[in-house]
Formats: structure tokens, C-alpha cells, sequence
């Protein structure tokens, strides 16, 4: 396999189960894309989710419509493992 780009399409969303209306805790979020919480902190930090934090605490929530969103206007690579070794040499 070369080099590939796949955008998230509308089947693939319903199949990761985020409901838009749904308010999800960081964990649950990271949980919900497969990522780290130190990477979701960085998507939260460049504006690739956005959230939501009642005044006086420390949590912060994040809906579905806005992990939904962001999932519309990604656009994955995908590099063959042999690719980036010929590329590292």
C-alpha cells in the first residue's frame, strides 16, 4: 500500500456511536476517537474541538456534534510502514 487519503464519511461516524446530542467528559471523548487524553488535550488546544466549561470548575465537556464536526473535517493519511522506512534511510 502507497499513500492513501480517506475522509470520514457519514456510516463511519454512526459506526463510532458519538451521538451528536450526547455531552462527553475528556476521557470519554478520547475514548470515543481512539486517542490519547494528552492528544485530545491538543486538539482541544488548536481549536479542533470545541468545549465547554461551567464557571468555577475544573471540568470541561465536550458535546458530540462538536467530535462529530471535527471527525467531517479530517482528512486521515495513510503511509505505508516500509514507505517511511525507505524515506528514514
Amino acid at each position: 500500500m502507497s499513500l492513501a487519503i480517506i475522509k470520514p464519511t457519514q456510516s463511519n461516524k454512526n459506526k463510532s456511536g458519538i451521538q451528536p446530542n450526547a455531552v462527553y467528559s475528556r476521557k470519554e471523548a478520547a475514548d470515543a476517537l481512539g486517542v490519547s487524553l494528552s492528544t485530545l488535550k491538543k486538539l482541544i488546544d488548536q481549536g479542533y474541538l470545541q468545549v465547554s466549561q461551567p464557571p468555577g470548575m475544573r471540568r470541561v465537556f465536550i458535546k458530540g456534534s462538536s467530535i462529530l464536526q471535527m471527525l467531517d473535517q479530517t482528512v486521515v493519511t495513510v503511509v505505508n510502514s516500509q514507505e517511511q522506512s525507505k524515506k528514514a534511510i
